[in-house]
């Protein structure tokens, strides 16, 4: 039954892998942005972790998983004649398909050592392979991702370690070290969840002290590889002046910018019960439930001697003395602390977890900013097909400004539109965000030539749209669904294109649409738009 159980549920996992949801901007802007750009002649924007003078960013964990492919891909059509710029949609979900592997094979091999008993391991990597988090968080390409897996197969090296009574190990040392050189330069919050359960490696490392020195010795070495290839991206040096002057380390200047209090109010800050009263909640639903009876029902000494019950509560106090606390921070927690229980057979249990999952798994892994990434992707088939509607002859050997404003959703990855020189357009994405909707007209109307400068702009060839939540009311007063009246100038907008997967929690507004009118436009008016902008009253 176990077995039958897992397959469906890889098969979910699968699905949830190439449904494009959008859960958080740093899936694009701290991975894939950072590649594409260099490894083909696709647009992109680093933001600032990546172009101040101390970024805080390190590639040396995100060039193996991201970097790589991208390279293996372009070698593949440089080698086949297929060009050196694949389409973007192909690199997507090739990245995706690597995030699947290394979940499906790293995540469930670290909890199927991590479990002691062994009747309770296939069950227990069932139930964390259960999770919507596995589905959709650690399927996408966040580096909290990465650090789950790193987390959890630091603790089953950690394990090996000491289980090793008979001499002194070389192999799993090194390779901790290595893994704890990677979650350090992925994440400085990686520490929080090894610190503790670390301090049971010292009774070994007294008895066996060659363990202990190549744990430093390849540590060094890998910092030292970190730092070089750091400098070597950052600066656009060579290796032998990367050797001279090794001045980047990521991991400190992350640790400077994140201990200043007034860096992380731009960030927003939460109070300290977040992560446990809040995230940790909204993570596990009913499972935590079951591992709190749990506790009442155990004793206190058990949980103190479980490696991975300590991680999991010692890495979540020391993150919640931080003011910025997300969700995605805790992702580590969920493996390990699935790991503490035994999978419950109850009714209750079972119809709560399910149900739980799967309206968390559908709302995070299909619908959350789903349309973002499909629009983005569709963008220039949209121009192409607008073009083709309005052809004008005079303008045929002109080549197009097309300027795409972007409101209320995340932030669009602009490597997603390719290479598009032989499109024949050039596009400018300018993000609004979360601009209030007066601002955002006022921004336009200051983009789009008015009518008295029509004649001359014409010469430009300059077109415009705007990429928005159909459940945006706002605009309705300004859409080809509306009567307008031709004598008054004014912005028109016409629909081109719609993705109906698409619910933006942002435009969720109780207060004034009451509960049912918020269904009823967030659900029922569900789907991203893109409109085509331009002015009427210009016969006046």
């Amino acid at each position: 039954m176990w077995r039958r159980a897992y397959l469906l549920l890889l098969l979910i996992r699968v699905y949830f892998a190439l449904s494009p949801s959008y859960v958080h901007p740093d899936e694009h802007f701290q991975s894939l942005e950072v590649f594409a750009g260099r490894i083909y002649s696709y647009p992109s924007q680093l933001t600032w972790e990546f172009v101040s003078d101390n970024p805080i960013r390190s590639v040396f964990p995100l060039w193996p998983v991201y970097g790589l492919p991208m390279n293996l891909v372009k070698w593949f059509y440089n080698e086949t004649g297929l060009g050196s710029s694949p389409p973007p949609e192909l690199i997507y979900y090739i990245l995706r398909g690597v995030m699947f592997v290394l979940s499906f094979v790293l995540e469930d091999w670290a909890v199927y050592e991590l479990v002691p008993t062994p009747r309770h391991r296939v069950p227990t990597v069932v139930l964390v392979a259960s999770s919507y988090v596995t589905w959709t968080y650690q399927t996408h390409t966040f580096s909290n991702s990465l650090e789950t897996l790193l987390v959890t197969w630091g603790l089953v090296l950690m394990q090996r370690i000491v289980e090793n009574k008979k001499r002194s190990v070389f192999f799993s040392p090194a390779v901790l070290s290595l893994v704890v050189v990677l979650g350090v330069f992925n994440r400085i919050t990686f520490p929080a969840f090894l610190l503790i359960p670390g301090l049971q490696l010292f009774p070994h490392f007294v008895q066996k002290p060659f363990s202990l020195a190549v744990l430093i010795a390849f540590g060094s070495l890998f910092s030292a590889i970190a730092i070089l290839t750091d400098t070597v991206f950052y600066r656009s040096v060579s290796l032998l002046e990367a050797i001279r002057n090794p001045v980047v380390i990521t991991p400190l200047n992350n640790l400077l910018y994140n201990t200043n209090s007034v860096n992380l109010a731009e960030h927003g800050l939460h109070p300290h019960y977040q992560h446990f009263l809040v995230n940790l909640p909204q993570l596990l639903g009913p499972a935590l439930v079951a591992l709190v009876l749990s506790l009442f029902t155990r004793s206190m000494a058990s949980v103190f001697y479980n490696r991975r019950a300590i991680a999991a509560l010692s890495g979540t106090m020391i993150l919640s003395a931080i003011p910025h606390q997300e969700p995605r921070f805790l992702l580590p927690c969920v493996p390990l602390l699935l790991t503490c229980m035994r999978p419950l057979k109850t009714r209750p249990f079972l119809i709560s977890w399910v149900v739980f999952n799967a309206l968390l798994g559908f709302l995070m892994g299909v619908y959350h900013q789903g349309g973002v990434v499909p629009t983005q992707l569709a963008m220039p088939s949209i121009i192409n097909a607008h073009h083709a509607d309005h052809k004008n002859n005079m303008m045929d050997s002109i080549r197009s400004n097309v300027t795409v404003f972007w409101w209320k959703t995340y932030s669009p990855p602009l490597w997603l539109l390719g290479d598009n020189s032989s499109l024949d357009a050039d596009i400018h994405t300018l993000d609004l965000m979360g601009m209030r909707g007066n601002d955002m007209i006022e921004r336009i109307e200051s983009t789009v030539p008015s009518c008295s400068a029509n004649k001359k702009e014409q010469e430009k060839n300059r077109v415009f749209f705007l990429v928005a939540p159909r459940s945006a009311t706002f605009l309705d007063t300004y859409t080809s669904s509306n009567k307008h009246d031709e004598q008054v100038e004014s912005l028109h907008l016409t629909e081109q294109w719609t993705y109906t997967n698409h619910l933006n929690l942002d435009d969720i507004d109780v207060g004034d649409d009451g509960v049912l009118g918020t269904l009823y436009r967030v659900l029922g008016r569900r789907g991203l738009t893109v409109w085509s902008v331009e002015r009427i009253g210009c016969n006046i």
